[in-house]
């Protein structure tokens, strides 16, 4: 199996690198090939780290105009969620979006695939760890979450998936500007549907309705950015309140 950490160069033609990130992600995902996504732990943490974004979500989920860009990246980008229908959805379909899609926002799916891959390899790492330090436990808190998260280690790789959360959000809130592409989107509804891209489809127009609410969506993902690098610093400096800068925490 490759490097599952390995993040193909830029140099590489975009859409060869789109369909090496899928195959990385199928791979990771694969229980045959990656036996740690049979861990008792692994859904016990995703269960964990999700309630813990949406607490620190909160500011944004009570404000009417951010609520769904937020609802958006607690379900579509950094969630507990099973993304590989969407990628193989945009695997099928890669020499078409390859010619009707802004080559912007096929980056930014590009960086949307890397971070789903990236974070369940963090995840499996983590729930590798969770078992060796408390076999016998199911109920996870800050506290062990925490030592955990130390002992992964991995600074760069948490600060790129932090950096992918920002050029995803920033991708999509840059393509609500370009011209044609929410119409494009519109059109593409029916034969999505019937291709059987309705995973794909459904993920593009989420985005862009949530996105299209924001007054600032730079601000909007500056500030996720900001909040969850913060976290991740005290994290790994063992302060024993990380969460506590969390936006809405």
């Amino acid at each position: 199996m490759p490097d599952p950490y390995h993040v193909p160069m830029p140099e590489m033609p975009l859409a060869t690198r789109i369909v090496e990130l899928i195959e990385r992600h199928r791979q990771l995902n694969d229980p045959v090939r990656e036996p740690r996504n049979g861990l008792d732990w692994l859904p016990v943490l995703r269960r964990w780290q999700a309630e813990r974004l949406r607490a620190s979500f909160a500011g944004f989920l009570e404000d009417p105009g951010q609520r769904p860009a937020a609802e958006f990246f607690l379900t579509d980008i950094y969630g507990d969620r099973d993304f590989t229908q969407r990628d193989a959805d945009i695997a099928r379909v890669m020499p078409m979006m390859q010619r009707l899609l802004p080559a912007p926002l096929l980056e930014t799916i590009a960086a949307g695939i890397e971070l789903g891959a990236l974070t369940h390899a963090l995840d499996l790492d983590m729930a590798a760890v969770l078992e060796r330090l408390a076999p016998r436990r199911r109920v996870l808190d800050a506290a062990l979450y925490a030592q955990a998260y130390r002992e992964v280690g991995g600074k760069a790789r948490r600060d790129r998936q932090i950096a992918l959360i920002g050029q995803v959000g920033r991708g999509l809130g840059s393509a609500l500007r370009t011209h044609g592409v929410a119409t494009l989107l519109r059109l593409a509804r029916g034969p999505a549907r019937a291709a059987g891209l309705s995973e794909l489809q459904g993920f593009l127009e989420r985005g862009f309705e949530a996105f299209a609410a924001l007054d600032d969506p730079v601000g909007f993902i500056d500030g996720i950015v900001a909040d969850e690098r913060r976290v991740s610093r005290r994290l790994f400096a063992g302060d024993p309140d990380p969460f506590d800068a969390a936006r809405g925490a």
